[in-house]
């Protein structure tokens, strides 16, 4: 198997668990402050898998915060980037540049050599924080650090293309590390490193194309979000600018050339998600209402009003009128 290293709060009496961790932070990898409001009922778990060059670390933990302090840096600097994958909960990067959140399923790089400090939250669910991350050191990285200096802190998706490839490549090696032998390590790292740097470099690629490109890439991608979500009733035109980092202001500037506004979009594709069910002559027995729901129309007044001024009749009438047709 892989070469690892692990480390669980429950090894440790629960009075010691959060200064044990603490010091297990700055003994892995480098001085960091740890803060955290569940001092008394902390718990953690984390594995640090060799890959060579680079390191994969995955960890499950209470809600906390990690702070690189300018002081810090003076005092060790490891000089590496940090990707940082997050698979439950959310964070907050607060850095002098500006500040970023992810969340599940993002993407974000960090530098060691730049103070900031996360934020880590398991937000409603009061559930552990799990992510995963990879250290590179930077002098790997076969990108113009001028280039990578642009990406730091900014979420990228790990949901689609060359992100999502990175992302299931790290979750796979973490799942079946056993299966590995150690000299496998090193190559692993490679494909790692090359992974990473794909991503970067697509990155950086979409910022040089032109604004007009780059608007109708993020309507697509964003329609697409859009057209994976209808069921969720929730799903409104802040919520989909929150997913895309990007200002509410700026995703109505995205559909400002489209036939519609976002949230008319969206109205629009769940009424006819709705309106082909209610034409399959093998769903003529689901309740109307059911339909309205499965495609986040909660309120079948709603539904039924908004359906009525879309294709001048009400649901139940358009149904019945399909089927005879049918017959």
């Amino acid at each position: 198997m892989l070469g690892e290293m692990v480390f669980r709060s429950d090894d440790v009496a629960p009075a010691d668990r959060f200064d044990y961790w603490r010091e297990q932070v700055v003994g892995s990898f480098m001085p960091m402050e740890v803060l955290s409001d569940h001092v008394t009922d902390f718990a953690v778990s984390q594995r640090i898998v060799d890959l060579g060059a680079v390191r994969l670390r995955t960890t499950e933990h209470t809600p906390m915060t990690l702070r690189r302090t300018a002081q810090l840096v003076r005092r060790s600097d490891p000089e590496h980037y940090h990707l940082s994958l997050a698979t439950s909960g959310s964070a907050k990067v607060v850095d002098p540049g500006g500040d970023a959140w992810y969340g599940v399923g993002d993407l974000i790089i960090m530098d060691t050599s730049r103070p900031h400090h996360v934020e880590m939250d398991s937000g409603e669910s009061q559930d552990q924080v799990r992510g995963t991350g990879l250290f590179v050191p930077r002098e790997l990285l076969p990108l113009p650090a001028k280039g990578v200096e642009k990406l730091i802190n900014r979420p990228m998706s790990g949901r689609e293309g060359v992100g999502a490839l990175l992302a299931q490549f790290l979750t796979q090696v973490c799942r079946d590390s056993g299966s590995y032998r150690p000299a496998d390590g090193p190559r692993l790292g490679t494909v790692a490193l090359d992974l990473v740097s794909t991503l970067l470099a697509h990155t950086l690629d979409e910022d040089t194309l032109a604004p007009e490109t780059r608007r109708r890439t993020l309507l697509l991608r964003i329609q697409a979000f859009i057209q994976q979500r209808l069921a969720d009733p929730d799903l409104t035109p802040s919520l989909v600018a929150a997913a895309h980092h990007i200002s509410l202001s700026y995703l109505y500037r995205v559909f400002e050339d489209e036939e519609a506004t976002v949230a008319a979009w969206i109205r629009r594709q769940r009424l006819e998600r709705a309106r082909r069910d209610l034409a399959d002559t093998a769903l003529r027995h689901t309740p109307v209402h059911t339909i309205a729901a499965r495609w986040g129309f909660p309120r079948a007044a709603d539904f039924t009003r908004a359906f009525r001024t879309a294709y001048g009749m009400p649901p139940t009438d358009y149904r019945n009128e399909v089927c005879r047709a049918a017959e």
